[in-house]
């Protein structure tokens, strides 16, 4: 079970795991061991709330295809059980970055002042830069 929150969890058989060979250098290791670990977690056949299943469906991430499935690969250690602890890891943080509500932005401008300042800051700075011109006799 992969706890996301107090009340959601997703149960081992929802997630598919299974072992590859991990890419790149890493001697004759590499070519015999499948360390990596190739997950994949099906959106809407999962038992998350909709909200869960919305959010994560609107988001633009590479991880996550057309068809709504979302596909981690770990392959930084050199252990199966590392890596696959990693990929749990990152569909739980991808999963409960969801949850995070965003702070709505409120619309601000500058204060007169601080235009001010500005503009006087702007042209004193243009100033100095005159003088650093070619002087005629």
């Amino acid at each position: 079970m992969l706890q996301i929150s107090l009340s959601v969890l997703i149960p081992d058989d929802a997630i598919e795991l299974s072992a590859i060979r991990a890419q790149g250098a890493g001697g004759q290791n590499v070519n015999k061991v499948s360390s990596a670990i190739h997950l994949r977690f099906d959106i809407r056949a999962s038992s998350l709330p909709d909200f869960y299943k919305s959010e994560l469906l609107k988001l633009r991430d590479r991880r996550i295809s057309k068809e709504g499935v979302i596909v981690i690969k770990a392959q930084q250690y050199r252990t199966q059980e590392k890596n696959r602890a990693a990929a749990l890891e990152r569909l739980q943080l991808l999963i409960k970055g969801v949850a995070v509500v965003k702070k709505a932005r409120r619309v601000t401008k500058p204060s007169k002042g601080a235009k001010k300042k500005r503009m006087d800051s702007k042209t004193l700075r243009g100033r100095t830069k005159a003088l650093r011109g070619r002087v005629e006799d």
